[in-house]
């Protein structure tokens, strides 16, 4: 059974259930009233005859203008109330003449004043049962009836009406709301067919959520979402594969070409010395540049877990500068820390000292020799500001906007003798997105750049 027709049939199932209470219900209802109406017709009639009983001695009769002058009880088609007179023991006493030479039963179980069915020539009546008293005594009864015919008729073709009508509403049901279910699952079925559209190589389509704010418009965000995920997964994954395939191909063909040129022909000892320590020295970059390239890789804001703790910015910075004390060395750059309110930043140390590490390095990195690198921390607006200038080669300025990106150098061939593989920008971007940190670099006045780091 498909989703639609099983929805159809909950619905029904539910609504048959229902429709038979409303029925059972309304058949009670309209029985006990017709039964009701008549039984109050047959009470006042009967009560309204009462008075034209005349007892005289053991004998009971009525008035003779009572029963002549009513053509209700001559005629038994005309609204067919039939009266009766009998005495205590049910000797019939007199009677309307619409009932000619038939008599009415009498009960002596039904002497309570109690409206029952009874029988007349084989058709259904009902009957009461008044008793007469005179002086304090039970002189007989005055029997009232009235066709039940007609009753019986009306509630017998209300229940063949609602029989009738009940399994015709339940197949209209079904198909009404299978109509309606399957207008309802529309927007399942779009959400099908474009999934079953989308591959690895279609990642980019998405389901078009429905208008209505319901549970299917939670169903189609949460799988868009998951989509989004899984496309950004992907192109870590791509993005990783054509990164270390841009990086480790020149290398290692370096290091082939060397190894190639060491078999050709004995050489010296210093020689194969030199260029081995050359093979390792372009492993270690190899190694540093997956490090880096799987650090990129697994960037991911959502599925980080920050480790937040409030930091002096001052040990953040001096954990930086220690960690290049031999580039510091060998260039004879001057560093400068200027920290006059002595600030703190709430932060994850691990991503705040990558972004700090990268943003020194490439600082010294394009740092003239004997040249000096200034470090400010800055408190203001609630915020706390880490400016780290240098006064070397700057960055032109069609470059700014693209230094984040992976492998970009700028002025590369100016700069070939600076060594960098163009990821330390790409990994400070990615961890300045988890920590929602803003980095920006200018170039200055007095040549060099300097970058803000925005806590």
């Amino acid at each position: 059974m498909t989703f639609k027709n099983r929805i159809a049939f909950y619905y029904l199932a539910a609504a048959a259930s229902i429709i038979a209470v409303v029925f059972t219900i309304i058949y009670f209802i309209v029985s006990t009233t017709v039964y009701s109406n008549l039984d109050s017709s047959l009470v006042y009639e009967a009560n309204k005859h009462i008075k034209d009983v005349i007892v005289k001695s053991d004998s009971l009769y009525f008035k003779a203008e009572a029963i002549t002058e009513e053509r209700e009880h001559k005629e038994a088609e005309v609204i067919p109330f039939f009266l009766q007179l009998v005495t205590p023991d049910g000797k019939v006493m007199g009677k309307s003449i619409n009932l000619k030479e038939q008599i009415l039963l009498f009960r002596k179980d039904k002497t309570n004043m109690e409206c029952f069915n009874s029988t007349l020539s084989e058709k259904a009546i009902r009957q009461i049962q008044i008793p007469i008293i005179k002086n304090g005594e039970k002189t007989g009864y005055l029997l009232t009836a009235v066709s039940l015919e007609g009753t019986i008729l009306v509630v017998k073709n209300l229940r063949t009406v609602l029989f009738v009508l009940f399994p015709i509403v339940l197949v209209l049901l079904f198909f009404v709301t299978r109509y309606l279910a399957g207008k309802s699952i529309k927007p399942i079925m779009s959400i099908t067919e474009t999934t079953n559209r989308i591959t690895q190589n279609n990642l980019n389509e998405r389901i078009e959520p429905p208008e209505i704010k319901d549970e299917l418009f939670t169903l189609t965000k949460s799988i868009n979402e998951l989509l989004d995920r899984i496309q950004k997964a992907f192109e870590r994954e791509k993005q990783f594969t054509n990164d270390a395939s841009h990086e480790l191909r020149t290398p290692l063909s370096v290091i082939k070409g060397t190894l190639e040129v060491l078999v050709r022909k004995p050489r010296k000892e210093e020689e194969y010395k030199e260029k081995i320590n050359y093979c390792i020295s372009e492993i270690d970059n190899m190694s540093i540049r997956v490090d880096q390239l799987l650090l990129l890789a697994r960037f991911d804001k959502n599925n980080i877990q920050l480790r937040k703790q409030k930091l002096p910015a001052i040990s953040l910075i001096d954990n930086a500068v220690t960690r290049h004390r031999k580039l510091i060395e060998d260039k004879n750059i001057r560093i400068t820390i200027e920290d006059k309110n002595k600030a703190d930043i709430y932060t994850d140390p691990y991503y705040a000292d990558m972004i700090l590490e990268n943003i020194v390095s490439n600082a010294l990195k394009y740092s003239y020799e004997n040249g000096s690198v200034k470090i400010k921390v800055i408190s203001k607006n609630n915020k706390v500001i880490i400016e780290v200038i240098d006064y070397g080669r700057g960055i032109s300025e069609s470059d700014i906007e693209n230094v984040f990106n992976p492998f970009y150098r700028s002025d590369a061939l100016k700069n070939k003798n600076i060594t960098g593989s163009g990821l330390g920008l790409s990994i400070v971007k990615k961890a300045a997105e988890v920590l929602d940190v803003e980095v920006k670099l200018y170039n200055h006045s007095d040549n060099g750049v300097k970058a803000e780091i925005i806590f």
